[in-house]
């Protein structure tokens, strides 16, 4: 039996997947619920907690809405401890993914990040967009 792919989401994608449920991010994420592991960790958990806490939100969801998601979330995730640090991405705040898909050897990163995007990979890891992650997933 083959594993399961293990998957790391950046934040946007994640917000993305909440907020629209009929787009590639939602769909993206859908199929990893149901046919991967997805990896988070303690610094990108609370990065999508104080994002999600935004007021700007409000206006589309209820804030129980985003505890909602939070909390199924880390029900359905697999928690990585953070083994490494790096600094390869052009914006540090986004090296917290490399750290996370490094640290619980990902298969792959889904994010719309262009500061994640132009690395195209790390390490082996290949850093996709939603669309390009759904491809992906339909050749594996």
């Amino acid at each position: 039996m083959t594993p399961k792919p293990r998957v790391v989401f950046d934040t946007g994608v994640l917000v993305s997947a909440l907020l629209f449920d009929q787009s590639s991010p939602s769909e993206a994420f859908s199929v990893a619920v149901e046919e991967a592991v997805i990896h988070g960790s303690a610094p990108s958990i609370s990065e999508l907690e104080d994002v999600l806490g935004r007021k700007k939100f409000d206006r589309y969801l209820t804030v129980d809405e985003r505890q909602e998601f939070l909390i199924e979330l880390l029900r359905i995730s697999d928690l990585i401890e953070i083994t490494c640090r790096i600094a390869a991405c052009r914006d540090p705040k986004d090296d917290k993914f490399l750290e996370l898909a490094k640290s619980g050897n990902a298969t792959c990163i889904v994010s719309g990040d262009n500061d994640l995007l132009v690395l195209k990979e790390f390490d082996g890891i290949p850093i996709l967009t939603p669309v390009e992650f759904l491809h992906w997933w339909t050749n594996l």
